[in-house]
Parts: C-alpha cells; sequence; structure tokens
C-alpha cells in the first residue's frame, strides 16, 4: 500500500458522516467548521480533531469496512496522514460518495463531501484536475515528505469531467526527489488513465507510480 498524506482526509469526513447518520444527526457546528478547514485548506489541525471524532483508526477503519475497502489501513495513534491505502482502494471511496447507487452515505452526506472537494482552495488545485476538460472537478490531494528517505509521496483522488463523462481517478505514488516532480508524475498518470478510460468507455481510474531514483 501507499502512505495517503492528506487524501485520507476524505475518508475521515466520510467515516464522520457515517457515525453522524447511525446517530440519526447532523454534523455539528464544530464538526463542519473542521470538515471545510480539513478538505477545502489541508488544515491539519482539523484532520487531528475528527480523527479523534471518529476514535482514530480503529473508527476510520470501521467505516472503511462498510465502505467496501479492503486494502486500507488507519495510521497508527495519532499518524493519521500514515494511513496506507490502494488506488482501488480509493476508486472504491469515490465511488462512495459520487455514485448513489450502493452507497453507505445519504444524499445529503454525499453532497455535503462532494461540494467541499469542489472548492480546493488555491495552489492546491493540481492532480487529477489536469485530466478535465474544463473547470469540472473535484479532488483531494496529499503530499508528504517522508523524513526516513526524503523523497515525497503525492497522491491525487477525485472525479473529472472529460469528453462529457464523469471519471472517477485516484493517482498514488512515492519516491520523488522533490514536491513539483511528484504532481508532474501525478497529472501525467491522471491525463494517461483518463485518455485510457475514454478509449475504452470506462469512467474507473487507478494509478499507483513507484518513482526509481538513479
Amino acid at each position: 500500500g501507499f502512505e495517503t498524506a492528506s487524501v485520507v482526509k476524505v475518508g475521515i469526513l466520510a467515516a464522520l458522516l457515517l457515525r453522524a447518520g447511525d446517530a440519526g444527526r447532523g454534523l455539528t457546528v464544530a464538526e463542519r467548521a473542521h470538515a471545510a478547514a480539513m478538505v477545502v485548506r489541508s488544515d491539519n489541525d482539523s484532520a487531528s480533531a475528527l480523527w479523534r471524532a471518529i476514535g482514530g483508526a480503529r473508527g476510520l477503519d470501521a467505516a472503511n469496512e462498510r465502505f467496501g475497502l479492503t486494502g486500507t489501513a488507519g495510521g497508527e495513534g495519532t499518524l493519521w496522514g500514515l494511513t496506507r491505502t490502494t488506488a482501488v482502494d480509493q476508486v472504491a471511496l469515490l465511488r462512495q460518495l459520487f455514485v448513489a447507487d450502493g452507497s453507505e452515505l445519504s444524499a445529503d452526506a454525499r453532497a455535503y463531501v462532494t461540494g467541499l472537494m469542489g472548492r480546493i482552495a488555491d495552489g492546491q488545485r493540481w492532480g487529477v484536475s489536469a485530466a478535465a476538460d474544463g473547470s469540472a472537478w473535484a479532488l483531494k490531494n496529499g503530499w508528504l515528505r517522508r523524513s526516513t528517505t526524503g523523497l515525497w509521496v503525492v497522491n491525487s483522488v477525485g472525479r473529472v469531467s472529460s469528453g462529457g463523462h464523469g471519471r472517477l481517478v485516484a493517482v498514488m505514488s512515492r519516491g520523488s526527489a522533490t514536491l513539483a516532480e511528484g504532481i508532474a508524475l501525478v497529472e501525467r498518470a491522471a491525463r494517461a488513465v483518463v485518455s485510457v478510460l475514454a478509449a475504452e468507455g470506462d469512467g474507473i481510474g487507478r494509478a499507483e507510480r513507484d518513482q526509481k531514483s538513479s
């Protein structure tokens, strides 16, 4: 699996909404403030607050089981960014958010998350959006420089419109020497995946890239 970095923030919010739905309640004012900051600006303090609210890795893993994710494991302790996942699982989560059929989440919950993913802050609008023709995209990116290697984990997940079709795309990468190199890699992969989908008439794109440093 790949470290999620901040793409796990979508999973944290999905888990929070699932718990709230089970309890028959909406999100509190504080939860909504944290959720917006966490997704739109990728605010880490807000992510940590909601990670605690869902019960950490145990809460994330329980939600992911219901969402049909099989290769994702929450990060230890407070380290939500070291959650490990696969592109296949990230697409499964995107389906829960963007496809009503078979989703564990209510229409309101899905609209809330996808709406935040469509309002990402300037400077974070890269990644799978490179594969969109026009401005119709909803995404969440993650980027993390591993202290052990000095190399970057760069990930991007979301929905893009291309050729009149909505496509769910997840790209996970690690091993880039710089963040800029990682972003370029992820955007190349996203464009390649969407062009293949267009040729095959499919709507689901997954890519995983390991940079081999020379």
